[in-house]
């Protein structure tokens, strides 16, 4: 199933260097928004009160001195002062090409001989923003740049600068671009934070997506599966045993009843219903209708159930679910006529043993291959038995009783608990095996 477009968005723009300028800022903005908020400051906070304050700390100083120098220079110095709140307007969504622009004029404003004194702070703004927002490498190319000019300026213009307005500016610069660092790694802490929720939250659905796709298939192939075996069964005796295609009828209309029943209880789940079961009611106490309503008189199934304890309830939905499936590909794929059903316990382990006499897949045919000729029958049993910690097996068997598949067991205790071949135990297959599939399920689950 596939997952939301979002989230490889965002892992692209979380991979992405931050030093590639302007978009990626505003990019960052949208995309921290859409997880709930902003990754930072609100936008008054961090756009417009920089720009009022630069706006109110440059501009009307340049005025006054424009005003009583007379100075022809005093537009000038008026514009650079504009400038500066100006440009933090777009500080958000160019936030590199506004800290060369606030630098730029901040170093003309210093060279101009009319210069009216106050201080430049738009400059220090435009790199907090500019290194919040990802431009780091504007910043500090601004800066560097900045800085060189206006000494080289100083020195071609023979400019006296005070010492103490050069170190406190130079710190100011330190300053504001150690605040910037640190909003950035806050902002980026945050939307790694909240897209590492979303991903969470997306592998839980996704998780209980194949849960309930895991039960629904096996409800309604297995049910569906027996409804046709069962019609085909009717329509054949229809004319010459027309009492035992009535049985067959009276057997599909159970099976749909019950399929119904199920389906019901899966629905109910999924709409959150209170009356609704968590699961299917599915346990060991219904195999034995499992394997009645599975024999006709063309297939004969048998159970041998040799468990004692009572395993936990995921144990036993497990087992029941796989004998089940089992016995669904049996009637739709094997051509069986014999089918033995074994259910078996040990000191740490169940196990459930399916074989039949039918056609056997191709010796060495791995649980994949299966998987991809059977569909999703395959993998529903392998992932049911995976989740508790087990093991599972499918596979043509020889002569012999022992599995062809490249999914064999290697523990004694899980061979001790799968018994012996079925065709050699009492009251097992009477003639040879052709395919089997075994699960076993430690009885302390892991219940991954």
């Amino acid at each position: 199933m596939p997952h939301a477009a979002p989230l490889d968005t965002i892992g692209t723009m979380a991979r992405t260097n931050p030093q590639r300028g302007a978009p990626g800022g505003a990019e960052f903005d949208r995309q921290a928004s859409r997880f709930g908020g902003h990754a930072g400051p609100p936008t008054l906070l961090f756009v417009l009160l920089p720009v009022f304050f630069s706006f109110l700390v440059q501009v009307p100083v340049a005025v006054l001195s424009g005003v009583h120098r007379h100075d022809p220079l005093g537009l000038l110095t008026l514009v650079l002062a504009l400038i500066g709140p100006g440009a933090l307007l777009f500080a958000r969504r160019f936030p590199g090409p506004v800290v060369a622009i606030v630098a730029a004029a901040a170093c003309a404003d210093l060279l101009l001989p009319s210069a009216s004194g106050a201080p430049y702070v738009a400059v220090g703004f435009a790199v907090i923003s500019a290194i919040a927002r990802g431009a780091r490498l504007w910043a500090f190319l601004a800066v560097t740049a900045g800085w060189l000019i206006a000494f080289g300026g100083s020195l071609v213009f023979s400019i006296d600068w005070n010492p103490g307005r050069v170190v406190v500016t130079t710190i100011g610069l330190v300053v504001a671009m150690v605040i910037g660092e640190g909003i950035r790694t806050r902002r980026q802490r945050v939307l790694e934070f909240q897209l590492a929720m979303r991903r969470r939250r997306e592998d839980t659905a996704q998780a209980e997506r194949v849960r309930i796709a895991r039960e629904l298939h096996d409800v309604l192939a297995h049910s569906l599966s027996q409804i046709n075996v069962q019609a085909g069964v009717g329509l054949h005796l229809i004319d010459e045993h027309p009492e035992k295609a009535a049985e067959a009828l009276a057997n599909i209309k159970l099976t749909s009843k019950t399929a119904l029943d199920e389906v019901r209880g899966v629905l109910g789940f999924l709409r959150s219903e209170r009356d609704a079961p968590l699961l299917p009611s599915a346990d060991l106490a219904r195999l034995e209708s499992l394997v009645a309503g599975a024999s006709t008189e063309a297939l004969r199934v048998r159970l041998d159930n040799r468990i004692t304890s009572a395993p936990s309830a995921g144990v036993q939905l497990a087992l029941f679910r796989i004998a089940q499936e089992s016995l669904t590909n049996a009637t739709r794929h094997s051509g069986a006529s014999e089918v033995a059903v074994t259910v078996a316990e040990t000191a740490g382990f169940y196990s459930v043993t399916i074989e039949d006499n039918g056609v056997a897949a191709p010796a060495g045919a791995s649980t994949t291959t299966l998987e991809s000729a059977l569909g999703n029958g395959i993998r529903g049993m392998r992932e049911r038995a995976e989740l508790l910690g087990g093991t599972f097996e499918v596979g043509p068997v020889d002569a012999a009783g022992s599995a062809s598949s490249s999914d064999s067991f290697d523990s004694s205790d899980s061979a001790a608990a799968a018994g012996a071949p079925l065709h050699a135990a009492a009251g097992g297959l009477a003639g040879p095996v052709g395919f089997r599939v075994r699960a076993i399920l430690p009885k302390q689950g892991s219940g991954r």
